[in-house]
């Protein structure tokens, strides 16, 4: 959300601060008016720098740092009535010291959830490796045919169109084209390995389930909804293939 606010002074300073009260309530002498445009455009202020605070100090309560709330409506009001206790020098080198704080804590805690999630894959890879009906490539690719097709089969420089639907190991879905109600259309060789090793497996009207280790997906890396060195489970059904052109065609087309 870009807005004035948040880039104001009050808002870079308390980005890096926290609280832990959170059902410690904060007094008001009067009942809040929001009848004039003008009342409304300041409400809409300190409840957006509210709201922008609100992400950082959940976040900073998991990681285990908590500090006063009572303090940071204290450092706002006295902040923006130029009262200061602390110096802006010291303001600033406290609030470095806590953002390297965070992010050892960041660091440490995405090591702990990376080694979970890898043990947790294996596992979950490893039971279902014993189904039946499942079958496992070289690669660790694993696959179980619901419907089998009888199209052509794509290769890898190929546009298919397909619906799917991504969950992880735990069925929590992290993307899906039919709760879009719209089908996918992509080049074969520009997604993730998994996805460009199986689909080729597949006829036109195929409809396969995939389960696709860590190393032929995202690897380490955490996108936000995938974590790091997780195990991916596809259910994807082949629409259609939209053939390469052929290298001399490709080749002569570019030349024009």
């Amino acid at each position: 959300m870009k807005s004035i606010y948040k880039y104001s002074l009050v808002a870079l300073a308390v980005v890096g601060l926290t609280a832990c009260n959170q059902e410690q309530a904060v007094a008001v002498d009067a009942p809040v008016e929001l009848k004039t445009e003008a009342q409304k455009e300041a409400y809409s202020v300190g409840a957006s720098i509210g709201t922008y605070m609100a992400g950082h100090i959940k976040e900073q309560e998991e990681l285990g740092l908590n500090v006063d709330r009572s303090l940071i409506v204290t450092g706002f009001s006295e902040g923006l009535n130029s009262e200061l206790k602390l110096t802006q020098e010291e303001m600033q080198t406290i609030l470095q010291s806590l953002d390297e704080k965070l992010n050892e804590k960041r660091q440490a805690q995405a090591a702990m959830l990376a080694e979970k999630s890898l043990a947790e894959s294996q596992a979950f890879l490893d039971a279902n490796k014993a189904k039946e009906g499942v079958v496992t490539t070289d690669s660790g690719l694993q696959y179980e045919v619901i419907t089998e097709g009888t199209g052509d089969k794509p290769v890898a420089e190929d546009t298919v169109k397909v619906h799917y639907v991504g969950t992880l190991t735990d069925g929590t879905e992290f993307d899906s084209s039919v709760a879009r109600g719209e089908p996918a259309t992509f080049p074969l060789n520009r997604v993730i390995p998994g996805w460009t090793e199986g689909v080729q497996l597949m006829s036109v009207g195929s409809k396969y389930k995939f389960v696709i280790p860590a190393d032929l997906a995202y690897g380490d890396r955490d996108t936000g909804t995938i974590p790091a060195n997780s195990t991916l489970v596809f259910e994807v059904e082949l629409l259609d293939i939209e053939k390469a052109a052929p290298a001399a065609e490709a080749d002569a087309a570019h030349a024009h």
